[in-house]
């Protein structure tokens, strides 16, 4: 009998994938021209300020993190028409905070509407700007529309006594989550009686705010998206008199400059920044509950304010820990989102595809690479699965899960957030030790213990600097009534989350102090 061929029915080899039937980038943006063509226009989006689409603005070269071919960048605005922008928000502002509230409640009623009818496109949106396995992109629009339903519902308590701010609301927000983030935050700011602004994020996302704002803008919502850089722009989203409050997510190096200018004029403002959110074991031993939950903590590639990317272990239980870890992160799924066997199957189910760019996987790359060069000892490091992409498919954002022992002091891997698939383990010996070594960013949003008795996290946990810390399970941000917020440098200024974000974005009566994190006072829900 003649040997298999290797390219035969029989053969172990995996199929070639394809990518699967009507997703292309090109499918995408036909699409987004027939829904609504006010917004997008030939090969590029625009910009929407004064209640009208403004083809201005000098687009930005982009590609996709996906494969490396070109999609639509944001165009650019200057300072000059971010100034107009802002003066004709303002205008909107001050004729949407005298809308009653059931004609605002209606309106963003039937933006969720339009939302929901084309949710596969925002989804399909996300999966080529940010990369988004087609999973977690359809749950970052699913959880817009949910989230900002359950204030439609219950907005009218939230708002009693209370009125909209003396200008609108400025956003400043991060790629990672443009729906189920940003888009959610403007949505219930307007129906608490603002005019919002939304700078679009400069690593991607424009394309999916810019379907999301124009199917609002079409029921009456007094939205204003604009794109440009940071620094360019920050003087009139940020400085500008008209502003009435500024919400900002992303990084520390840019919310410390945007928290200056707000302290110094007295602003109102919501900073969300980043930490170090750390998972700590300490006399532990329910190993399988830990091998079940590590697979989730690498979704989206760990590219969320909340991700887990620090685990600080009892020495005496690390030979325990990994016998459960190990197991677990060597079935985690990377690959293209929308790479399939058959056009017609359904998308791979993945716990996450690239990072948000190319420039971004070289520089953690080379801090893993660093930080082993300087004594931190590799534990795993997964290698690329051909069969989770296209054939010659450009893979340069993507970076396969690694995890580094012992990361040193002058490793950026020690202290900071890797927003990607890095795990660091650092070893303890006593609860001092355990304490500080999960406190160490000053601040993070999220953590958790892993420990037997409940008294033991019951004195821990209060020690643990972190505005949520759960007991053996991963927190997250949290949808409708969960509050959110963050200690120490991770957060500044009003908390959100459930009335909070109502309470952030609207005034009540004289020498109200609003839940929050501000220079001269800490104050919890």
């Amino acid at each position: 009998m003649a040997p298999t061929s290797p390219t035969s029915p029989t053969s172990s080899a995996a199929p070639t994938l394809t990518l699967k039937s009507g997703t292309a980038w090109t499918d995408a943006w036909q699409r987004c021209l027939a829904v609504a063509p006010e917004a997008f226009q030939d090969d590029r989006v625009l910009n929407l300020w004064a209640g009208t689409w403004h083809a201005d603005g000098r687009p930005l070269p982009a590609t996709s993190p996906v494969d490396g071919r070109p999609i639509a960048g944001p165009p650019r605005l200057d300072a000059t028409a971010a100034h107009a922008a802002v003066r004709a928000s303002l205008d909107q502002h001050r004729a949407w905070r005298h809308i009653p509230l059931p004609e605002r409640r209606a309106r963003v009623a039937a933006t969720l509407d339009a939302l929901t009818q084309h949710r596969e496109l925002l989804a399909l949106l996300l999966v080529w700007e940010i990369g988004k396995p087609w999973r977690l992109a359809q749950a970052d629009v699913d959880r817009a529309i949910d989230g900002v339903r359950w204030y439609v519902d219950g907005i009218d308590a939230m708002v009693e006594d209370r009125s909209p701010l003396d200008g609108p609301v400025s956003n400043i927000a991060s790629w990672n989550y443009p729906m189920s983030v940003l888009v959610h935050a403007l949505l219930v700011q307007a129906l608490a009686g603002n005019a919002v602004i939304a700078k679009t994020p400069t690593d991607g996302g424009v394309a999916c705010l810019t379907l999301a704002c124009a199917l609002a803008a079409r029921e009456g919502i007094p939205v204003t998206l604009v794109s440009g850089s940071g620094g360019e722009l920050s003087e009139a989203l940020v400085r500008a008199p008209e502003i009435g409050c500024v919400s900002f997510v992303g990084g520390r190096d840019t919310g410390a400059a945007v928290a200056t200018a707000v302290a110094d004029l007295g602003k109102r403002h919501i900073l969300e920044q980043e930490g170090l959110n750390t998972w700590g074991i300490w006399n532990y031993s329910d190993w399988d509950a830990l091998t079940a939950v590590v697979p989730k903590l690498f979704d989206y590639g760990k590219q969320r304010c909340t991700a887990y990317p620090r685990f600080v272990v009892q020495r005496a239980l690390f030979d325990e820990f990994l016998a459960a870890y190990l197991p677990a992160v060597r079935t985690i799924k990377v690959g293209h989102p929308l790479a399939v066997a058959a056009a017609e199957d359904p998308c791979p189910d993945l716990d996450f595809g690239p990072l948000i760019n190319a420039a971004k996987a070289k520089e953690l790359t080379d801090q893993v690479s660093e930080a082993i060069d300087r004594g931190a000892v590799p534990l795993y490091r997964a290698t690329p699965s051909a069969d989770r992409f296209l054939p010659g498919q450009d893979t340069a954002a993507y970076v396969q899960p690694v995890t580094l022992l012992n990361p040193p002091p002058s490793s950026p891997l020690h202290h900071a957030e890797p927003f990607g698939p890095v795990d660091t383990i650092v070893l303890v010996d006593t609860e001092a030790e355990l304490l500080a070594a999960m406190n160490a960013s000053n601040g993070a949003l999220v953590s958790t213990l892993s420990t037997d008795d409940p008294a033991t996290f019951d004195r821990l946990a209060p020690q643990i600097r972190a505005f949520k810390t759960g007991r053996g399970k991963p927190r997250s941000r949290g949808d409708r009534e969960e509050l959110f917020g963050g200690f120490g440098a991770s957060w500044r200024g009003a908390f959100v989350g459930g009335e909070l974000l109502v309470r952030a974005v609207t005034q009540g009566a004289a020498g109200e102090r609003p839940p929050g994190n501000f220079p001269s006072y800490h104050l919890m829900a």
